[in-house]
């Protein structure tokens, strides 16, 4: 079952005058089989979206810091967002982040991304020792990227690694940034490939 839907911007959802939100997207997916056996339990994975202008869009900008520190909580509500959709923080095994910068910015502005959309996960995670995987990239319109998943609280453990792929046919503009969470319920259905196993994470380091 795939669902993919805008989600309305709520009366609370003011970040300030350098992120102004033009929508948010939301897409889950749930993943029965692989012409395998049926998964018990299904896994259930998605990301969260949102289309915000770019205030650095078309100029050359030295210090970028100010959008990252407004940025955080944009990150810490589109998690809860995600998580309760997911069932909840408890139900989160896997994570990632991404970001798709118009036409207009340059890839450093994704960059930004990497505190607020990573931490702003963790902090509603536990535990949540892990690096948070990221991809990037400038595009226009409609230009897919793949999010990344990977375990939350162990990098090694290969069962997790997985990814989504999310496409807005309206954004970003070339003016715009979409920064992009996701996460999971569960590993890869049919995970057969080794390594560290779930059950055997010690969780001290976020490797292992």
């Amino acid at each position: 079952m795939t669902n993919t839907k805008d989600i309305k911007t709520t009366e609370g959802d003011d970040f300030g005058d350098l992120v102004k939100v033009r929508k948010f997207v939301m897409h889950i997916e749930e993943v029965l089989h692989e012409f395998g056996p049926p998964a018990n339990p299904p896994q259930l994975k998605g990301y969260i979206a949102a289309v915000t202008a770019n205030p650095y869009s078309g100029s050359y900008v030295e210090d970028l810091m100010p959008l990252m520190e407004a940025l955080k909580p944009l990150g810490v509500s589109m998690a809860q967002r995600l998580i309760d959709a997911l069932g909840g923080a408890d139900k989160i095994v896997a994570y990632g982040k991404s970001a798709i910068v118009g036409e207009n910015g340059e890839l450093e502005h994704a960059a930004l991304w990497h505190e607020p959309g990573g931490y702003g996960m963790r902090q509603l995670i536990t535990p949540s020792k892990a690096i948070v995987p990221s991809t990037k990239k400038v595009a226009g319109p409609g230009r897919p990227v793949d999010v990344p998943l990977a375990h939350v609280n162990a990098a090694y453990v290969r069962s997790h690694f997985d990814c989504i792929e999310c496409s807005i046919p309206d954004a970003p503009r070339a003016d715009e940034v979409v920064w992009i969470q996701s996460m999971a319920t569960g590993a890869r259905i049919y995970d057969r490939s080794g390594g560290l196993k779930d059950a055997d994470v010690k969780g001290e380091d976020g490797l292992k």
